[in-house]
């Protein structure tokens, strides 16, 4: 099983299921001149209400009070130590930067880079994830009366409407354009109280 199986589970059950009921820091947004970031947080406890320990499922009931069934995969380490009741605690953080790169020089590609870990086995059940896209492309042509630049990517040719002048005129034909994409999840989970 591919390891991003939990995080891509998680992060569906997190902003899918609950996201009207969880807590969001909203979007910010950051610009300067040939480059602009925008980046949200969201935040979401939900309580185990089923295990299937056969299947591995794990059935979440969110804020709103629905259900959510995710399947923890073999790297999900301890998974005998969750309970019904248990809390769980999601922190989901994503992110894309745009940035100008004057006169390009660097190499039209995709690159993806990801990372888990899971706890230790005897520790408290939780997990940490993140995945990092960068693609580089070059600008070929620019059209200033819609403020749009066409950009040729490893693998097609897209147009990017530029709502800010000031940063369309930073922009000529040969530059190159860096996006950055990043999400990281963090789930950890607290045990019930003891009666």
């Amino acid at each position: 099983m591919h390891k991003s199986t939990l995080i891509a589970a998680l992060i569906i059950a997190s902003t899918a299921s609950f996201a009207a009921n969880a807590q969001s820091s909203g979007a910010v947004v950051d610009r300067q001149p040939g480059k602009v970031g925008i980046a949200q947080a969201v935040d979401v406890t939900a309580t185990i209400s089923a295990i299937d320990a056969a299947k591995r499922e794990i059935t979440l009931k969110g804020p709103d009070g629905k259900d959510t069934t995710v399947v923890a995969g073999p790297e999900v380490k301890n998974f005998s130590q969750l309970k019904v009741g248990d809390k769980v605690d999601i922190q989901y953080v994503e992110a894309l930067v745009l940035e100008l790169k004057k006169g390009g020089g660097l190499p039209v590609a995709r690159t993806e880079k990801e990372s888990m870990t899971s706890a230790k086995p005897g520790a408290t059940p939780g997990a940490t994830g993140s995945r990092k896209v960068t693609v580089v492309g070059d600008v070929i042509a620019l059209d200033p009366a819609t403020q749009t630049v066409t950009l040729k990517g490893p693998q097609r040719t897209a147009d990017l409407k530029v709502r800010d002048k000031k940063q369309f005129d930073l922009i000529s034909k040969g530059d190159q354009i860096e996006a950055t994409y990043t999400e990281a999840l963090a789930v950890a989970v607290k045990p019930s109280a003891k009666k």
